[in-house]
């Protein structure tokens, strides 16, 4: 009987760095965007109820030693395959293609104005296919590296980002719920939703302790909180909400005398970057093992250059940034069907199989 290995650490590491990949860009200005003051609230809301669905999705996968969700679900039944696994899919896929264009659109506009769209995108989904080609160890062990070069440098540049923040901006800490039915509020749980389920799929190759997961989900609460409160804090809300990437525009007014470097942001970003390459490989790698499963005859590598060159031709089709706001409006259903079928559909199946057990035991 083969024993896995305990990866709690490399699991961990992973949570940490896929959120933070998605944490920086996008989710500060959907947050600031949603309300004009008491921005902790909607954070606060967004942070619950991320922790409930970790925990729920946790415990059905407790059910499940040593399965997958593919299996899991594959069973159940077919009807529920395909009720499920099939909408996964198609989330991994979205993911897959909305965060190649956007990502390789915010590099143009932050740092290299004059390379062509589609040569970045072309590095992006190479360097994040080879790794995905290599299979889960190499994604994890990648996870693990990128963590020791790049971590300290994050939070290094995030604790200097308070440099020129003006305390009195805090006030008013009033807040009602408004923002709840808001577009860019909705939009903002692509940081929250997008980094959990790899969870479920990890399970056949290695074990991990469940508290390592919390305290990551806990270690984020504050980049989470300060990617809004910083900008807002350096500028103004009024200023903040017309910013495109405000949390990037605050770290670029950032002043170190003693550093050689003239600009951070450099950094930061390129840290950042190498995140979300790590992001695309982990994600291309479950789409992968999804369409393996019920194409077994196909090798997984043909596969995953299949879905590579989907995705980068698809790109092709989206000509602006008006449109990938479009995609990321249009995945938010999807995003939360994912986010909350998934989870309950766990747990109810994995307790009713326990209920089942000690029924006929009796």
């Amino acid at each position: 009987m083969k024993i896995m290995a305990d990866k709690s650490l490399h699991v961990m590491l992973m949570y940490v760095i896929s959120h933070l990949g998605l944490i920086f860009f996008m989710y500060p200005g959907n947050v600031i965007s949603s309300t004009e003051q008491g921005h902790w609230l909607p954070v606060l809301v967004g942070v619950v109820i991320h922790f409930i669905f970790i925990n729920i999705y946790m415990k059905g996968l407790s059910y499940f030693p040593k399965k997958d969700i593919i299996r899991i679900y594959a069973g159940i039944g077919k009807g529920t395959a395909i009720l499920f696994i099939a909408p996964v899919f198609l989330y991994f896929s979205m993911i897959l293609l909305i965060t190649l264009r956007a990502y390789a659109e915010i590099i143009t506009i932050v740092f290299l104005s004059k390379t062509p769209l589609w040569a970045i995108m072309l590095l992006l989904i190479s360097i994040s296919t080879y790794i995905a080609a290599k299979g889960v160890e190499t994604i994890f062990r990648t996870g693990l590296l990128l963590s020791l070069l790049f971590l300290p440098i994050i939070i290094f540049i995030f604790f200097t980002s308070f440099q020129n923040v003006d305390w009195r901006y805090v006030v008013p800490l009033d807040a009602d719920l408004g923002f709840i039915i808001k577009r860019t509020y909705l939009e903002s749980f692509f940081a929250f939703s997008g980094g959990f389920l790899f969870l479920g799929f990890v399970q056949p190759y290695f074990s991990y302790d469940r508290k390592y997961i919390l305290w990551a989900a806990a270690f984020l609460i504050p980049f989470f909180l300060f990617s809004v409160y910083i900008p807002v804090l350096t500028f103004g809300q009024a200023t903040s909400a017309t910013t495109f990437l405000p949390y990037v525009v605050a770290v670029d007014a950032i002043n170190i005398n003693w550093l050689m470097f003239d600009r951070v942001t450099m950094f930061f970003l390129l840290s950042l970057i190498s995140f979300i390459m790590l992001y695309l490989a982990l994600v291309s790698w479950k789409a992968i093992r999804i369409l393996s499963h019920y194409l077994p005859s196909i090798k997984p590598v043909k596969l995953l250059l299949a879905l590579a060159a989907a995705v980068y031709i698809a790109c092709f089709f989206i000509p602006d940034w008006k449109d990938v706001e479009k995609l990321f409006w249009w995945n938010t259903f999807l995003r939360f069907y994912i986010l909350i079928a998934i989870p309950f559909s766990l747990f109810f199946f994995g307790r009713r199989m326990k209920r089942k057990g000690i029924d006929e035991s009796i």
